[in-house]
């Protein structure tokens, strides 16, 4: 996996102040995407052990919330892949900070059991990840107004209380 981008002390992409990696690859292309150059799966810096641990020293301070993922598009199946282990050693590590996601992909259709973006991985990243942002950005729906997403169809999904219940609990803010 490549990415194209860390940010450290983010307060666009969710609650608090945050650590954001945006990840290579997207199959998506949105139009009016703000980041194009992500789409190539080979854009930026390869992914490695040490970038890993950059991102687990940047979580370190107390005032940071949490770690958001996106891109690119992180629920790319090979993403999905070398981000797991990331998941796993925050939760370990940081179990008070949370997660967010960003996924082009719709939870329901796209990423559980059978869907398009679903591999064997999934439901083990979905099951570390405390807030899912799905839905493609669509530029007729884009409204500035809107807290951490783009376009109107894109929902703040609060996903352990969706899994738990089976029903999809969006996240009230």
């Amino acid at each position: 996996m490549y990415y194209g981008n860390i940010k450290n002390c983010d307060i666009a992409d969710g609650v608090g102040v945050r650590i954001s990696l945006f990840v290579s690859g997207c199959t998506h292309r949105c139009r009016g995407c703000f980041q194009p150059e992500t789409w190539s799966f080979s854009y930026g810096k390869p992914y490695t052990t040490e970038t890993e641990n950059e991102l687990l020293a940047l979580l370190e301070p107390s005032y940071i919330n949490g770690l958001t993922l996106l891109g690119g598009e992180p629920m790319e199946p090979p993403n999905q892949r070398a981000l797991l282990p990331l998941l796993h050693r925050v939760r370990e590590r940081f179990p008070q900070k949370d997660v967010w996601c960003y996924t082009g992909y719709t939870l329901e259709r796209d990423l559980l059991r059978g869907g398009s973006a679903c591999c064997e991985v999934t439901a083990e990243m979905l099951g570390l990840i405390d807030v899912l942002v799905d839905g493609e950005f669509i530029e007729e729906q884009k409204n500035l107004k809107l807290k951490f997403r783009g376009s109107e169809n894109q929902r703040l999904i609060d996903l352990p209380r969706t899994l738990q219940s089976g029903q999809t609990v969006l996240l009230k803010l």
